[in-house]
């Protein structure tokens, strides 16, 4: 048997054999129904039946490109692909039957019929251009199945977006979310507004990394970056719609607008070129300017929803600017969060009046939510889950496994990333509906969405690398019903795509020869203290880095290579030298020989070891005694690196105190192993 998939038939799971190994996502049902196969050569031709106009139009140019040898035809012939929309079929979903002379293709809309022959090219892919005998009754579990590219930190060519936009039309992926603006650069032509793309899109240094937060005018020797001109996104946009892909565009606001405000800095609170990245929401040039970009970029772009960011404003300088503090007492804001919520209505009035909709990261529910605004929930999947409680549409894009700009295997073995671990395995894991939400939350959750920024990730070359294969897996999750899902059944699909897509020119992460998570992480840990009461002398976890809260140092799991994988503890205190100080009580004075955690660092996101550690031991809890004091000199790099901090020895001890000292740092470690 070369491949088992799950196919549900009557309702009940059950195991068939299909001559297939590489149809992703998986389909819903796919079941052998003869021995023989269908060729597909110049003998066969395309029949398009219940489809017209512009449909029809972009059916057919697809079907001309992927398959120039065969027709398509208006009539019947003897050896035929029937592709037929019928009413019965919910949208974008479809059925596939295979016979000896003819196969027949239903869908519930073009796009249905787009999605079967993905399928079909798939099978055939790997049968040597022949179909087996199958029948594959399909449809998606989210609507919305997307892709965030960053184009602002590095710039890509409209090339590179139509190549990826190819693969996310194999992978039934239907939303291409384009990073346009951010501080690194303004990447769209705005007409009335010049400089954007005279000089807010320009910058010396090769890379991200290397530029030194200036701009430049365009006619700079030196000037690297690029934009893309009206008439380069509406070749976009119209090559995706070909593939029944919508372009969704992001201009970012209230924050991340740098670039803005360098190219016009009197939308600034200080009115200075330099020094601030959120607009002054108290100026009314500040609203006339957004609208007015919004009114080209809707010109450009007919998708629904436009996004307008609403991420990681300091909302600093509006507590002192005197035109932020007047908006808030004329419009009764009590605090600037509420002061940027009223940016947000306020945008979003603007847009529903050009019959769009608003999609922002999950900080626009910060000071109220806009009524009828979509959550893009980046920062942990309980804000999406809160909004679509609340009635909102929501769209799932955790880190935790939908940020493709960390490391996909072992740091040191992988180009240079922002940090964090992110294997293909985790991205397969996430259910952005969990059964445990009510049935009204789970209506309102619309889909997942895979997001790429790319700090740094200066090459077409890198950023394929970081997408494929972890872009299979966000499509299975988007598309393939979470009963049915498997990874290990996924994995060998997700090799064969991935062979597949480097064929075409793609270049992939070698998922074959993966190493996989630290090896400390891979299984638990025996040791004296696991089960034991953790004491947190005056200290506390970072609350967005808890772990397993009071358990984590004495669960018996390791970390892995990210401290974002809730099993490494947090801790920041500031201008306090002690980061950490806890007390593992062992129950009874007992024998022991070592002592010893692991810390990991990541300098980039200020994640350090710690400068001092200290190991003491007590058998009445309150005097103790040290057993070691652990210096070390801190040196700053790029890279993940993990060092244990240990004390070996002979004490008969029931209180065991560690301490770790850092200040203005973030201390991590996963386990206090006693022997």
């Amino acid at each position: 048997m070369r491949n088992v998939v799950l196919s549900v038939v009557f309702g009940l799971m059950v195991v068939i054999p299909v001559p297939s190994e590489a149809v992703v996502p998986l389909p819903v049902e796919i079941r052998s129904v003869g021995d023989r196969y269908f060729s597909l050569d110049e003998n066969v031709s395309w029949r398009l039946v219940g489809v017209a106009g512009d449909d029809a139009a972009k059916l057919t140019r697809y079907l001309d490109e992927v398959y120039p040898q065969i027709r398509v035809v208006t009539s019947g012939s003897k050896k035929q692909i029937e592709l037929r929309v019928v009413e019965d079929l919910e949208p974008e979903s479809y059925e596939v039957t295979v016979g000896k002379n003819r196969v027949e293709v239903k869908a519930g809309d073009a796009a249905g019929l787009f999605y079967a022959v993905q399928t079909i090219r798939q099978l055939a892919d790997e049968n040597g251009g022949r179909l087996p005998q199958v029948a594959v009754a399909d449809a998606p579990r989210f609507p919305y199945r997307g892709v965030m590219i960053d184009v602002s930190r590095n710039f890509r060519d409209k090339r590179f977006i139509m190549k990826q936009i190819d693969a996310m039309a194999r992978l039934k992926i239907n939303r291409l979310h384009l990073h346009l603006t951010d501080g690194a650069g303004w990447r769209i032509e705005i007409e009335k507004y010049p400089r954007l793309t005279e000089f807010a899109a320009w910058r010396r240094g090769e890379t991200w990394k290397q530029w030194d937060w200036r701009y430049v005018e365009c006619s700079d020797p030196d000037a690297r970056g690029g934009y893309y001109t009206k008439d380069d996104l509406r070749e976009i946009v119209a090559y995706a719609a070909d593939r029944f892909v919508t372009v969704i565009p992001e201009i970012e606001m209230p924050a991340h607008s740098e670039e803005v405000l360098a190219a016009y800095p009197e939308l600034s609170c200080s009115g200075e070129m330099y020094g601030h990245s959120d607009f002054c929401i108290g100026n009314e040039k500040t609203f006339e300017f957004l609208t007015d970009v919004l009114d080209e970029v809707i010109e450009v772009f007919p998708s629904e929803y436009i996004h307008i960011g609403g991420d990681e404003a300091s909302k600093q300088a509006w507590r002192t600017c005197p035109k932020c503090q007047k908006r808030m007492a004329d419009e009764g804001l009590n605090d600037v969060d509420e002061l940027q919520s009223y940016l947000v209505h306020c945008i979003e009035q603007h847009l529903n009046s050009r019959g769009r909709a608003l999609i922002g990261w999950d900080e626009i529910m910060e000071g109220g939510l806009a009524p009828n605004a979509t959550v893009l929930s980046w920062r942990s999947p309980q804000n999406g889950f809160k909004a679509a409680a609340e009635g909102h549409n929501a769209v799932m894009a955790p880190g935790k496994y939908c940020y493709f700009d960390g490391y996909q295997d072992v740091p040191h073995t992988q180009p240079e990333a922002i940090g964090g671990y992110l294997p293909i395995e985790l991205v397969y894991s996430f259910d952005p509906a969990p059964d445990s939400l009510s049935v009204e939350t789970c209506a309102n959750i619309k889909g997942i969405e895979a997001t790429m920024f790319t700090e740094y990730i200066a090459t077409d070359e890198h950023a394929e690398y970081m997408l494929y294969p972890r872009m299979f897996a966000t499509a299975e999750v988007g598309w393939t019903p979470e009963r049915l899902r498997d990874f290990g059944n996924f994995r060998e699909r997700a090799l064969t795509m991935n062979d597949r897509l480097r064929a075409d020119g793609y270049n992939v992460f070698d998922l074959r020869n993966e190493i996989g998570n630290r090896p400390e992480a891979r299984q638990p840990v025996e040791h004296l203290a696991r089960g034991k009461r953790v004491i947190y002398n005056d200290c506390h976890w970072a609350p967005k880095y808890h772990a397993d809260y009071e358990a984590t140092f004495t669960d018996g799991l390791r970390g892995g290579w990210n401290y974002n994988d809730l099993r490494w503890q947090g801790f920041y205190n500031g201008d306090s030298d002690r980061a950490l100080d806890v007390t593992v009580d062992m129950d009874e004075p007992t024998d022991i020989t070592y002592i010893g955690a692991d810390f990991i660092q990541l300098c980039g996101p200020n994640v350090w070891f710690p400068e001092k550690v200290v190991i003491s031991f007590s058998n009445d809890g309150e005097n103790f005694t040290p057993l070691t004091t652990i210096t070390t000199n801190l040196l700053r790099d790029n890279k993940v690196a993990f060092r244990n901090f240990s004390w070996a020895g002979n004490v008969k001890a029931r209180y065991i105190r560690y301490q770790a000292f850092n200040r203005w740092r973030f201390v991590f470690t996963d386990e206090i192993v006693i022997r």
